[in-house]
């Protein structure tokens, strides 16, 4: 899809225009010049004031037209960044509205592209709008409809339930490790994983790197007197290491981090069945840790293997009983919705097999084409159910759930999701993951130690995001560990300094 765009000639525009317009047609090119050759032509006029009126006409190809404007009063702004959001937003706003009267389809996240729509209504909770009022504002300012406000609304209830303290939280943080190795790469994945076999070197220089990590950043932890809400272990797959590294790793956590006994809440994504063995769940019961995800992701036999997932839907199950057996009493499994070739046959089979097992929670993803994934750049290899058969598969998900008594406690969206969808968690009360909640809502800083492992430093006072990711492959990681430690602590001390520390 070519659309010609006239009158917006802020470049800082750009990506947002393309990122909705892929919302509606598989690709887009943006041309800000009138050009001929264009499917569609979007002429744009902005008038600033005390209000921002936004107003533009649609033409296509066949003379057909539409029209559409939006106003609002400029609200308070402390810097040309936030005038600049609102003038984006209104801008938003029209080009949604029109692309929605062009071709029939109704985005229900509206104007939103962002992967955390939740945090808009937790910060309308800390303002203490009320809800109706809130509600009719994501309506307004960013299109949303009704179905997924009720769906923020109950996640943003179940997440204060789960964590009454959630927006009291900065004087702690949450720790993410991750395990960059998987048995081999789905042709999905974009996260650091690289295949295991034949790397133990890699793996022995990384651990090291890990270890070292753990020491010093426990070590500051503990002089600071700063709590640790949650620890994640994720990757790759945090499993695909030995039981014996497995055993010291935990025993580093113990002897580095500040009271882990207290820890609410200690995760390890053992998501690959083929590397779950009975021995590396001793471990995990030795260190009394008994939060594990076994992601099936599929029970069809013929999608696991089209996608690079070498276990069979036999060993999934065998491992989730193995699981059960051994200890592990909060069991997730993720399911996804769109993968190759399959459709609503496929998903409530998906469904039935997961009825057999119940785990304590449940993660609903929707396929996302991934800029650097195998899937994406091999398209034509990998066929997919269309938007109206991926919201069917969504709406059938909501549903069962619901009627096994799972409930929604946390979402996020990603680009380039099939039917501009979401990812939901779900989870029988109590048992929802702590530290989801703690990485989708941004409340606190998540410390992230490992290859490819990515920090997110929240002041406490004001609520500023700094970002820091750690090299993604292992060589660069084993080289750098110590200079990316220090560059870490760098920042804890910043943002923990005594003018703002929160202890």
């Amino acid at each position: 899809m070519r659309i010609s765009i006239i009158g917006l000639d802020d470049e800082r525009l750009n990506r947002q225009l393309t990122l909705i317009a892929n919302l509606f047609f598989e690709e887009t090119e943006i041309v800000k010049v009138l050009d001929n050759k264009a499917d569609l032509t979007i002429k744009f006029n902005i008038n600033e004031d005390k209000f921002i009126h936004v107003c533009a006409e649609l033409l296509d190809t066949e003379g057909k037209t539409f029209s559409n404007d939006y106003q609002k009063a400029v609200q308070p702004f402390q810097t040309e960044k936030e005038y600049f959001k609102q003038i984006k937003n209104a801008v938003a706003h029209v080009y949604v509205t029109l692309l929605q009267n062009w071709t029939g389809i109704t985005q229900k996240w509206g104007i939103l592209t962002g992967i955390r729509p939740t945090k808009l209504l937790h910060r309308k909770v800390q303002e203490a709008i009320p809800q109706e009022i809130a509600h009719q504002q994501l309506k307004d300012d960013y299109l949303i409809t009704d179905e997924k406000i009720q769906l923020m609304q109950q996640i943003v209830d179940r997440q204060l339930a789960v964590v009454p303290d959630l927006y009291s939280l900065q004087k702690e943080v949450s720790i993410y490790i991750g395990i960059p190795f998987c048995p081999t790469k789905c042709a999905y994945c974009t996260f650091p994983a690289y295949a295991i076999n034949g790397r133990q070197g890699s793996v022995d220089s990384f651990l090291g790197g890990l270890h070292f990590e753990m020491k010093k950043i426990g070590e500051w932890l503990n002089a600071k007197g700063v709590r640790i809400t949650t620890v994640y272990f994720g990757g790759g797959t945090p499993t695909s290491i030995t039981a014996e590294e497995m055993d010291m790793l935990y025993e580093e956590m113990y002897t580095s981090f500040p009271d882990v006994e207290n820890i609410r809440e200690i995760t390890v994504e053992a998501g690959r069945p083929d590397t779950i063995t009975p021995e590396k769940l001793s471990v995990l019961k030795k260190w009394k840790i008994d939060r594990i995800s076994i992601n099936p992701q599929s029970y069809t036999q013929e999608t696991l293997k089209a996608i690079g997932r070498h276990h069979s839907v036999k060993e999934t199950i065998d491992k989730y009983h193995l699981a059960r057996e051994m200890g592990m009493n909060n069991i997730n499994m993720d399911l996804i919705i769109g993968l190759p070739g399959e459709g609503m046959p496929e998903f409530t089979h998906s469904l039935s097999e997961t009825e057999k097992l119940m785990p304590e929670s449940l993660t609903v993803h929707t396929l996302s084409f991934k800029r650097a994934s195998e899937m994406t750049k091999n398209k034509e290899k990998y066929k997919v159910a269309d938007r109206d058969e991926v919201e069917q598969m969504m709406k059938l998900a909501t549903e069962w759930t619901d009627s096994h008594g799972y409930v929604p406690y946390y979402l996020y969206r990603q680009k380039n999701i099939l039917g501009n969808l979401e990812n939901v968690g779900y989870a029988f009360p109590n048992q929802e993951s702590i530290y989801n909640i703690m990485i989708m809502e941004e409340q606190q800083t998540i410390i992230g130690l490992g290859c490819g492992a990515a920090s997110k430093f929240i002041d406490p006072l004001t609520g500023k995001i700094t970002q820091f990711a750690n090299p993604k492959d292992p060589k660069t990681y084993n080289e750098s560990f110590e200079t990316y430690t220090e560059q870490k602590i760098k920042i804890l001390d910043e943002i923990f300094s005594e003018k703002g520390s929160p202890a």
